[in-house]
């Protein structure tokens, strides 16, 4: 800037010094703000913290916080991404960190899209018709009012017929559904049980079922287990997983790498199902 000063003193022409202006704007603001590689130039009507990045043909929105942290932090939720990122540090690092981390990060932003989907999904009505989650895929509800009262399974039509007296209310509807589902619970748990405690070489006391609203299952250092009911909603190999990790705390009363392991020995592929548990969401299961 000392030489542009001691330019205009020598030049008095105005031509001159407009062309002198124009040389040394052009040189300083094309330097200072072109965008960096793979980034969008700013929007305008798109508020500061929020920017745009291009990875080939995908785009990628995130909002950007700074903080006191020492390191970059990512949260996927339902508004997308938010990066965190301390004071000092520079956008060419930060946006190095986020392309280091694009898999992980578009994988999560699926996922919350997903379960996004999901939520928007109408409850379950209780009425004739009606589709009900029984072991990983729906069945039909038929419902009868007559004078007889019960709950019968037709496997090859895929339907649960629930017959009820005409003055019957929904309550008692979802009861009848509920006393049979804990019905195929006791019978499939107990089958489970007998599997894996003979895979896994263990002896358990007792078991029943549970209704916990947080936990799946439990199990005691004297081997009574409890089983939720409602994981008759979910297909065969998440009931395993469950079965299996309460039938391994007879070895490992912990959940250590030691413990992990003997979960893994007569479950392979436990982590999806454990993944299927933790994913799934609570209001998507009918109310009872």
């Amino acid at each position: 800037m000392a030489i542009k000063q001691f330019l205009r003193k020598k030049l008095a022409d105005p031509n001159q010094l407009s062309l002198l202006d124009a040389f040394f704007s052009d040189g300083s603001q094309n330097s200072a703000n072109s965008p960096p590689p793979n980034a969008i130039a700013p929007d305008p009507a798109i508020p500061p913290n929020h920017r745009r990045l291009h990875f080939g043909t995908h785009f990628l929105d995130y909002r950007l916080l700074r903080s006191r942290r020492r390191s970059v932090g990512f949260l996927i939720d339902d508004d997308g991404l938010r990066v965190t990122a301390p004071q000092w540090l520079t956008m060419m690092d930060i946006e190095a960190a986020i392309s280091a981390k694009q898999a992980w990060i578009f994988k999560k932003i699926n996922e919350q899209r997903e379960r996004s989907v999901r939520r928007l999904r109408p409850p379950m009505e209780w009425r004739d018709g009606a589709k009900l989650p029984y072991l990983g895929s729906d069945i039909t509800l038929r419902i009868a009012f007559n004078s007889t009262v019960g709950a019968r399974f037709d496997e090859d039509q895929r339907e649960l017929h629930i017959s009820l007296p005409g003055s019957a209310t929904e309550q008692q509807l979802k009861d009848r559904v509920q006393g049979w589902l804990q019905g195929e619970a006791k019978r499939v748990f107990a089958d489970r049980l007998a599997i894996y405690s003979e895979k896994l070489g263990v002896q358990f006391s007792s078991f029943a079922l549970s209704s916990a609203s947080t936990q799946w299952g439990s199990c005691t250092a004297d081997g009574r287990i409890r089983l939720n009911w409602r994981l008759m909603h979910f297909a065969l190999p998440n009931i395993d997983y469950v079965v299996a990790h309460e039938l391994s705390h007879l070895r490992e009363m912990n959940h250590g790498p030691q413990f992990w392991t003997t979960v893994q020995s007569v479950l392979p592929e436990f982590e999806i199902a454990r993944k299927a548990l933790r994913d799934h969401e609570s209001h998507q299961l009918p109310e009872f």
